[in-house]
């Protein structure tokens, strides 16, 4: 059985598809790119003051859907520019200390030209 999960505490989903679905014992989020959802503006700033609300986004998610970053199996990470990517880390390795497996790739583009998206595969 699947179940979409939402919440108010990230940004809503800006295309026909959901912030995250429960299926099984296992949490799939979409990308999160930095929304603020308060504003829905993308907010401004380096790719680290965009990288800390992404993560505050998929923070939202996981515990709408009922777990944490502790509990990710797997991130992907997308950058619009391979030269932030350690700034990019430097935000990452605080949220994600139980170092789920990962993939970072550069991207030509992402929506609403933010710099940085990330989504993961969590347990429940």
């Amino acid at each position: 059985m699947m179940k979409k999960v939402s919440t108010e505490k990230a940004p809503a989903a800006i295309g026909p598809y959901s912030q995250a679905i429960l299926a099984g014992n296992l949490l799939y989020s979409s990308g999160q790119i930095p929304i603020d959802p308060a504003t829905g503006n993308l907010v401004d700033g380096d790719v680290t003051a965009q990288a800390e609300q992404v993560m505050k986004n998929l923070q939202a998610v996981l515990e709408a859907g009922g777990t944490s970053f502790e509990r990710v199996v797997k991130a992907t990470c997308f950058l619009a520019d391979m030269e932030d990517f350690a700034a990019f880390n430097e935000v990452y390795e605080k949220y994600f200390v139980s170092k789920p497996a990962r993939s970072c790739v550069a991207v030509k583009r992402l929506p609403k030209n933010a710099l940085v998206e990330v989504e993961v595969t969590a347990l429940l």
